[in-house]
């Protein structure tokens, strides 16, 4: 394959105007060419291409291993950009854009012909959103054109939230990476579906329902938020288009086996760890409230017991895990409530088999 015959990727720093400049031209001239860059967003790195060609967006399919079933999300840098991506952009759109964007949150709207359908998995609607990040936003103004960006990593794997993870992963299959820093959110968008009669969040993220449907005044319902969204997905092959990425069975999985617990001390865990028939050296546990000692154990990392910031540290902590040979990763169960749903989703698919 073409893309296996390519030399190691050029890494473009950003840390002062003139290596931004550089960077924002060199990731532009490229996609304008039709390739495919990876390229920071506030949330995880993007494997990027132009939206609008069929052809580069191909390329993102191939480069990932990622199933023709599960769409990308297209990246804009303004909402005239977003309008020209969809047939409706209603009340609701306008306002949740006022209020959230730039930033986490992808609305899911009914798509323009300009946008190719491999790019929506043949559906007929597509996930829209303004990234907060200044890198990607400067990308796209120079470009002229969206950008269709899942994230930068081999399909359903971990993604990644600094350029080095890219780099480890796609370095040789890709032409470039700009490195901007680790990302500051850490986990993927909300996204949300304002095309059916009662919209509803499709993937959870740090923008949860509850906020959202305050900015629409509309009542949270019952039964339609992104729980039943999760159960329908895994209670079923998914072969047909899915209206968001993030909703495959297994996603955002780390090499080892990962296993979500709650434990009340250091033989209760030790004697739930054991049934996992993993050595104790190969095991390592992330815990915010009961931190284990780490006797036996290959490594305890201790991340913060609040969501945003568990959502910064989790995918940098479990590529560390993954690094240092772990087999089992044990990650302290999340309280519950909506501002950990996001969390508890990404752990969920990821603990899937």
């Amino acid at each position: 394959m073409q893309n296996q015959r390519r030399a190691s990727a050029e890494i473009f720093l950003t840390y002062t105007p003139a290596l931004f400049e550089q960077a924002v031209e060199r990731a532009a001239e490229l996609l304008r060419a039709g390739e495919v860059v990876a390229l920071p967003t506030e949330t995880v790195y993007g494997l990027a291409a132009n939206a609008l060609n069929k052809s580069a967006v191909a390329r993102i399919f191939e480069i990932k291993g990622r199933p023709a079933h599960n769409p990308i999300i297209v990246h804009v840098s303004s909402i005239e950009m977003a309008k020209s991506c969809v047939t409706v952009w209603p009340t609701s759109a306008h306002r949740l854009a006022q209020e959230f964007w730039p930033g986490p949150l992808t609305l899911v709207l009914p798509r323009s012909n300009q946008i190719p359908p491999i790019v929506t998995a043949g559906g007929q609607t597509v996930g829209v959103r303004w990234p907060s990040h200044p890198i990607i936003q400067a990308v796209i103004t120079r470009c002229g054109f969206p950008l269709a960006a899942p994230s930068a990593n081999v399909s359903t794997g971990l993604s990644p939230t600094t350029a080095d993870h890219v780099r480890k992963s796609l370095g040789r299959v890709i032409p470039l990476i700009v490195d901007g820093g680790p990302c500051q959110v850490g986990i993927e968008s909300t996204v949300f579906d304002l095309t059916e009669t009662r919209p509803r969040v499709l993937r959870p993220g740090l923008i949860h329902e509850t906020a959202i449907f305050a900015v629409l005044e509309h009542e949270t319902i019952e039964g339609r938020g992104p729980r039943v969204e999760q159960a329908e997905s895994r209670g079923r092959a998914v072969l047909a288009p899915l209206r968001s990425p993030g909703l495959l069975p297994r996603h955002y999985a780390p090499n080892a086996r990962l296993v979500v617990l709650a434990w009340r001390n250091d033989a209760d865990l030790k004697v739930q760890s054991s049934k996992f028939k993993v050595q104790g050296s190969k095991t390592h546990v992330l815990a915010h409230t009961r931190i284990p000692s780490g006797k036996g154990l290959g490594g305890v990392s201790v991340v913060p017991h609040d969501p945003a910031a568990f959502a910064r540290a989790l995918y940098a902590e479990l590529h560390r895990c993954d690094e240092s040979g772990a087999e089992l990763i044990i990650v302290e169960a999340p309280p519950p409530g909506d501002e950990w749903r996001a969390i508890s989703d990404r752990l969920a698919r990821a603990a899937n088999e």
